[in-house]
Formats: C-alpha cells, sequence, structure tokens
C-alpha cells in the first residue's frame, strides 16, 4: 500500500505482549533477533505500516519490558488480567480504544512470537479491509486462520466479551462468511519454546 505518514488509515495496531512465556522460561519478547528484541521488531513493522495507531499490551514482566520499549511512538497498556489468558489481552486493547475514544475503524492484532511478520503483511490486510466489503481479515497458514487478524469496528463488542484463551480466533471462526483470507505461510511459525527459539536462530545463523 503506497500510503505515507500523513495517510495512515484509522486503524490501530494492537500487539499482544503480555504473556509470561512460561514454555519459553524467559520473557520472549526480549529476546534477540535480528540485531533487536522480537518485540521491538514487531513494534518497528507496525509504526512503518499504514496503522495509525501502535498499541503494546504488556503483562507479567512489564517492569523488564517497558524499559526497552519506550523510546518508541506507540501506547503502553497494562493489562492487569493478563494471567485469565490472551483474550483478556484482546479486551483490553479494545476497552482502552473506546475509554480513550480513539475513533478507529478496526484493530489489527499482532503477536511477537511470530518472527516472520512484516509490514508488508500488515499493510496487506489494511489493503483488502479497504478493497472488500469483507469486516474480517484473517492470515492464512498451516490450514488454519489467525493472527495476524484485522477485525472492523463492528467487531468491537464481541471482542470486549471474549474469555480464555482462545483469543479473536473464535470469531474467526463464528463467522466464516465474513472472512476474507491472506496467505501469510511463514505465519505457521511461532516461537513457544526454547527449541523452536534455537531452531529460528539456527537458520538465521545459515542464511545471513
Amino acid at each position: 500500500m503506497n500510503q505515507n505518514k500523513d495517510q495512515k488509515s484509522s486503524i490501530a495496531a494492537i500487539i499482544l505482549a503480555a504473556g509470561a512465556s512460561t514454555r519459553m522460561g524467559q520473557p520472549k519478547q526480549l529476546l534477540p533477533y535480528k540485531g533487536r528484541t522480537l518485540l521491538s521488531h514487531v513494534i518497528n513493522c507496525a509504526i512503518a505500516s499504514s496503522c495509525k495507531t501502535v498499541i503494546v499490551i504488556l503483562g507479567a514482566n512489564s517492569d523488564k519490558i517497558e524499559p526497552q520499549i519506550a523510546q518508541f511512538p506507540i501506547i503502553i497498556v497494562k493489562n492487569s488480567n493478563w494471567n485469565k489468558g490472551i483474550s483478556s489481552s484482546v479486551a483490553c486493547a479494545v476497552n482502552y480504544i473506546q475509554e480513550k475514544k480513539l475513533n478507529m475503524n478496526g484493530v489489527i492484532f499482532l503477536t511477537c512470537d511470530q518472527p516472520f511478520i512484516s509490514t508488508k503483511i500488515i499493510d496487506q490486510l489494511i489493503e483488502a479491509n479497504n478493497l472488500t466489503n469483507q469486516s474480517i481479515i484473517a492470515t492464512h497458514y498451516e490450514k488454519t486462520l489467525g493472527i495476524p487478524v484485522l477485525f472492523s469496528s463492528s467487531f468491537f463488542s464481541e471482542l470486549i466479551e471474549l474469555r480464555g484463551d482462545n483469543g479473536a480466533k473464535k470469531i474467526i471462526n463464528k463467522y466464516p462468511e465474513l472472512v476474507k483470507k491472506i496467505d501469510f505461510p511463514q505465519g505457521k511459525i511461532d516461537l513457544e519454546t526454547v527449541e523452536d527459539y534455537q531452531q529460528l536462530i539456527s537458520k538465521d545463523d545459515a542464511n545471513p
């Protein structure tokens, strides 16, 4: 999408980074990747995209993570209910948008454990939303639809009502007729364990 900085879409990028990374054994948000942290990588992608606003939801380890991202032109929101699952961060973000009257036409949910996220993918979601009447634009990988995903503001009330660890996928599956998919094969690669991360780094070292 050829939008410049003055032509941002009224879409907020929501980076869900509140998890405790229990399977990783350390905050994966701060793991090094390509000269920066995983969280800084996705933040940079979102800032460079056509999204008007970038919101980062923190929870576990926020005292360690926040100082590492405070320099970015982003909004940092703390989710005190982060231990209730990813849906609590989704609701926290949408509640913030509504309470602050940010007047967004939609949101894109991102995580920091998909290392191959890019500005291009984010902008493809926005472009598909602009060109079609579909109100959910989801990425497609490994026979599933998921994050990154764009929801129009008509879904804000349902997003707030989500519970548990299902996250936004529950809504994607509920309204298949409203979903436009964007292929993102590398979206299947997410980092849950130390082994996942080591495999990513070893491949990266082999292909500098």
